[in-house]
């Protein structure tokens, strides 16, 4: 099954990467790879996925940021494999210095809702596996910098924390809300 879901990550991030679309000055696609942690001690996991967006006016607009886990925080002396899945909406503003067409830097921040989904799998054991959907949200700063009209690169430092409890299976980091950090960078196409 994981096999499945990292190949069809896979050929998404392509498709959505390499679809052809229409040339506007303030939509953009930033394939990222990054980093999330539980907190101050955990060396963190890795993480990839796919942002993409529009800004109108060259200052407000809005995002959708898909995420991929492959190992969602392994515990010390852990029996199982996890995986996560974050899907967000997000709302933008970034201020462009130096306008939007050419070379020029845009901090930002952003915040939104969406699904924050966690699936474990029993190591050795066959068929025995537990998932979680959750509704959560994130808020984040970062900055887009853009070497010409359309090439650029992007940083960006979030907060990711789930509405309600999660309960139930025999997940360790069930029984409270799911919270950490991710730190992404990536290459931007606008």
């Amino acid at each position: 099954m994981r096999g499945i879901t990292r190949a069809c990550v896979l050929m998404a991030t392509v498709a959505v990467v390499f679809a052809p679309a229409q040339a506007r000055a303030d939509g953009y696609v930033n394939p990222w790879i990054g980093v999330n942690a539980l907190s101050g001690n955990d060396q963190g996991n890795i993480t990839f996925g796919v942002t993409t967006g529009y800004m109108g006016a060259g200052v407000f607009g809005f995002e959708a940021d898909f995420g991929y886990s492959p190992h969602f925080f392994a515990l010390d002396h852990d029996l199982s494999n996890r995986t996560g899945v974050t899907l967000m909406g997000d709302a933008i503003l970034g201020i462009p210095i130096g306008g939007t067409h050419g070379a020029g830097i845009r901090p930002f921040v952003s915040g939104g809702i969406g699904l924050i989904r966690t699936m474990t799998e029993l190591v050795n054991i066959s068929d025995v596996s537990s998932a979680t959907n959750s509704f959560g949200w994130d808020a984040g700063f970062g900055m887009m910098g853009f070497f010409n009209e359309h090439i650029g690169l992007r940083g960006d430092l979030r907060y990711f924390r789930t509405f309600e409890d999660s309960v139930g299976g025999f997940d360790l980091l069930n029984g409270g809300r799911l919270r950490f950090w991710r730190f992404s960078g990536g290459v931007t196409f606008r």
